[in-house]
């Protein structure tokens, strides 16, 4: 397979040759005709925050290795050639069953292995209260348990790499030192934890602020509080939901400037209503609703419930809004997240395995359009729908 398009660090025009799912060259164009064309090439997103989509719930007691592989699918039509399955709040035997899910569908495909290489919790170490909690159903909050962690982690076959919660939980901070001990990565969020708390939590090893600026009160001090802690923290990476729903831009041009790029990580937060049309849906015995501008909301109030959209829909924000250059909205949603979890970094060189998306790119308006996502020897074309 030969690929040209323009590499989206250097801005150089390249021709890739792809053979057995590796980069076998990577130099100027030539005479040849290529088989797929683009105007950028770069590696492709890695999304740590994937709930499902299209009406499937990685929490679902239900969850099937067809459907692990349809949300798989569609991602890589959204430039997604991987990601992280993320269960959140709920009970041990639903959790039990969505990491053992994932587990034997990876264990039994290569192909689904090498896409979903890690696993994240949300929950259900966080915040009870109205507000911090988000959509997590109240009845399964609990506290850290460890033993209940790790029958979870066996269920995974040890791919748990990501867990996020709130540290003023009884028993947290321990916990946290075993994560880190353990290699997993520590996120604070959905939490109402007091600034000491979240300084004595990065102490312990918490090393990133999940959907920064989400999952928190309508209304905080003016200061002190947990928001403007996080984000004073240099040692604190930040995922944020970029999709123009969850975060104004004035908010997330302050986290950019204050983490930078090289700290933060965009996230879809895709939830099981991602990609479905406006209307309202049932979900863990309640009703939420996506509505037209592509928001999802529990009606009748003001908290979001996930996102509706993919990681390329995040990207397309940050470059419309201005506020970082290409090569920094790229490497936000493809590089650093695999950084932060310790996995290989896809790289556009000879040798290299073939993890690339292909995209055009508006430059007035700063839209990214997905042509294909090559994920070893598997060509997927891009997805025209949210």
């Amino acid at each position: 397979m030969r690929i040209r398009a323009r590499h989206y660090a250097t801005q150089e025009p390249v021709e890739i040759v792809v053979d057995g799912g590796r980069i076998t060259s990577v130099g100027p164009p030539t005479g040849a005709p290529p088989d797929e064309t683009a105007d950028w090439v770069a590696p492709s997103w890695f999304d740590i925050q994937v709930n499902g989509c299209h009406g499937i719930s990685f929490n679902a007691d239900t969850l099937t290795k067809a459907e692990i592989r349809r949300v798989a699918d569609v991602c890589r039509g959204h430039g997604t050639g991987g990601f992280c399955p993320t269960l959140i709040t709920g009970s041990a035997a639903a959790l039990t069953h969505g990491f053992s899910t994932l587990a034997r569908a990876c264990d039994q495909d290569a192909d689904l292995a090498r896409t979903i290489p890690a696993f994240h919790l949300e929950g259900p170490y966080i915040a009870a209260e109205d507000g911090p909690r988000g959509a997590h159903p109240r009845e399964h909050v609990r506290p850290p348990d460890w033993d209940e962690f790790r029958r979870w982690q066996d269920a995974a076959g040890g791919r748990i790499r990501l867990v996020t919660l709130a540290p003023e939980q009884e028993g947290a901070l321990p916990f946290i030192e075993r994560l880190a001990t353990a290699g997993v990565v520590v996120s604070i969020g959905h939490t109402a934890a007091t600034p000491p708390l979240i300084r004595d939590a990065i102490t312990a090893g918490a090393r990133l602020s999940t959907h920064l600026g989400n999952g928190a009160h309508a209304t905080l001090p003016r200061h002190p509080n947990y928001i403007w802690e996080q984000l004073a923290d240099d040692e604190l990476w930040a995922s944020v939901i970029a999709d123009g729903h969850h975060l104004p831009p004035a908010v997330l041009k302050c986290i950019l400037r204050l983490k930078t790029p090289s700290r933060t990580v965009l996230i879809s937060d895709a939830s099981s209503l991602a990609g479905l049309a406006p209307g309202r849906y049932p979900i863990w015995g309640a009703e939420f609703e996506v509505r037209p501008e592509g928001k999802v909301v529990l009606p009748g109030t003001g908290f979001l419930a996930g996102a509706a959209v993919f990681l390329d829909a995040c990207v397309s924000h940050v470059l419309k809004l201005g506020l970082v250059g290409l090569q920094d909205a790229v490497e936000m949603a493809s590089v650093r997240p695999r950084e932060l979890l310790g996995l290989p970094v896809p790289r556009i060189d000879a040798v290299a395995d073939a993890d690339l998306v292909l995209f055009d790119c508006d430059s007035h308006t700063g839209g990214v359009h997905i042509r294909a996502t090559l994920s070893g020897e598997r060509l997927h074309g891009g997805s025209d729908g949210p």
